[in-house]
């Protein structure tokens, strides 16, 4: 009598399927699929003063923040808009999730902070900061809806071009 409570016990407490039948996979974990480049704010400041392409710093937070994972999917990574930065901007790109599993190596961290420090002392997620090559900082924006275009248009306005 034991025996049978406790096996039917465990049947409960598991799901039945139907013979061949598999579960669904795991939802992927959202993850930034853009191709920034760049991770230090020197660096994309250097490579600004060289080319004379002003920056796009983007402030996210890619494992709490979802507007943040939203703009990346809708507009960084999108095809139209990789070719429109190409030869136009210089990318950098700054995380600040908040899982132990995906924290950054602490020297990032340091890179991070300091770009936040400089760009972001609000502390806006997310944020696109666009500064000149001389430095100056241009604009700030968060989301904006609208994709690609959207956010071209709003450089364009911000760059009087």
């Amino acid at each position: 009598m034991l025996f049978r409570f406790a096996l039917l016990t465990a049947l409960a407490a598991t799901t039945l399927l139907p013979a061949g039948a598999q579960t669904a996979p795991a939802a992927p974990t959202p993850t930034l699929v853009a191709d920034w480049g760049l991770t230090d704010l020197a660096a994309a400041q250097a490579q600004a003063k060289a080319t004379g392409r002003p920056v796009v710093a983007v402030f996210s937070g890619s494992d709490w923040c979802a507007p943040c994972v939203k703009y990346e999917r809708e507009v960084f990574a999108q095809p139209a808009f990789v070719a429109y930065a190409k030869n136009r901007l210089v990318l950098a790109h700054f995380d600040f999730p908040r899982k132990p599993q995906n924290q950054p190596s602490p020297a990032q961290i340091k890179r991070n902070d300091a770009a936040k420090a400089q760009l972001n002392r609000e502390g806006d997620f997310p944020l696109a900061v666009v500064v000149a090559p001389d430095g100056k900082i241009l604009g700030k924006t968060g989301y904006l809806s609208g994709g690609p275009a959207a956010f071209e248009a709003y450089l364009a306005t911000v760059l009087g071009k």
